[in-house]
């Protein structure tokens, strides 16, 4: 009999973010050849003594499931494995400090880091237990897109760790270029950027902040802009960046290790954490090539090849096999 996979996942369905699509789309990828739940706590009930491989999103949130479930019984022979699959948070900020998080990392059997760089970040005595998996999204046809105007989509709900604020001051920076135009997704989970981001819109005519949209219409919007920009100062993983790379959508990214490990060390298309100013410069540029034929240097051709080269990472095939693979070495 094939175990039965708990996802123990801390966000909800209504919180749209990253832990959530992986959730549901790895219970998707499973559930041909496993009985596989979601659940927000663990235990839940009686239905949690017959399950028997926990993958759990998020070392510090999902901490007192990852305990209760390195403290329970189980009979000889039974499966009884887990995987503790890391964020950005966790990597490089939670784990450095928090001692929930690090408990839970000796708990577990796999430590999962959803870029390359990641097990980088981990202390040396437990790279051992670590494999990359890059996560995976749908393909869209590459659309065709016009040249009289660089339309930037940012996709990341309104909180610190996103860096909003390099966007806003950028598009301050920007506010005479209208052939330059931003639009900004996500939820307005802090009240102060929120008021920030309404105000960019009001006084800079090339921003626009559209809120919280459904997953669907927001890969619409990705796939229709000329270029991602991405600015986080703390990523695990982003599903927003494989998401454009498999839309055709070349990105720019802030330089950290969680966009390095999805885009790869020589990508072109980065700027430093917070520097407006740098990224500005950037996206003049990036305007400019398009009225160029180049394809060598910094232009959207380039990053779009160079995108193009790493989609092949992003595969549904490619990260079912992985998960597949991950849930026969938990049940042995």
């Amino acid at each position: 009999m094939t175990p039965r996979v708990v996802i123990v996942c801390p966000a909800r369905r209504d919180d749209n973010n990253g832990n959530w699509q992986t959730a549901w789309r790895w219970q998707r990828m499973l559930r041909s050849h496993h009985p596989v739940r979601i659940v927000h706590h663990w235990p839940d009930g009686p239905r949690a003594a017959l399950d028997q491989i926990m993958l759990a999103l998020h070392a510090r949130r999902s901490a007192s499931a990852i305990v209760a479930w390195s403290k329970r019984a189980r009979a000889p022979g039974e499966a009884d494995g887990l995987a503790v699959v890391l964020t950005g948070t966790d990597l490089y900020q939670d784990i450095l400090h928090d001692t929930q998080a690090q408990a839970s990392l000796d708990c577990a059997q796999i430590l999962v880091t959803l870029q390359e760089l990641g097990p980088q970040a981990l202390p040396p005595a437990l790279r051992g237990k670590a494999r990359v998996m890059f996560q995976s999204a749908t393909a869209r046809q590459r659309l065709h897109k016009t040249d009289q105007l660089l339309r930037v989509a940012v996709v990341g709900h309104l909180r610190d760790v996103k860096m909003p604020q390099t966007v806003f001051a950028a598009a301050r920076l920007l506010r005479d270029d209208l052939d330059i135009r931003i639009d900004h997704i996500g939820a307005p989970l802090d009240p102060l950027l929120a008021d920030q981001a309404r105000y960019t819109a009001a006084t800079c005519p090339g921003y626009r902040w559209h809120g919280v949209l459904p997953h669907g219409q927001t890969r619409r919007w990705m796939q229709r802009a000329h270029l991602l920009l991405h600015p986080s100062r703390i990523e695990g993983g982003a599903h927003v960046v494989m998401e454009a790379i498999c839309s055709g959508t070349p990105v720019l990214a802030s330089d950290i290790a969680g966009n390095v490990g999805m885009l790869g060390a020589d990508y072109a298309g980065l700027f430093p954490p917070g520097d407006a100013q740098h990224l500005a410069r950037q996206l003049h540029a990036l305007r400019l090539s398009q009225t160029r034929s180049a394809t060598q240097g910094f232009s959207l051709q380039a990053l779009m090849q160079q995108c193009a080269r790493r989609a092949g990472l992003f595969t549904p095939q490619a990260e079912r096999a992985a998960l597949m693979q991950l849930v026969d070495d938990l049940s042995h």
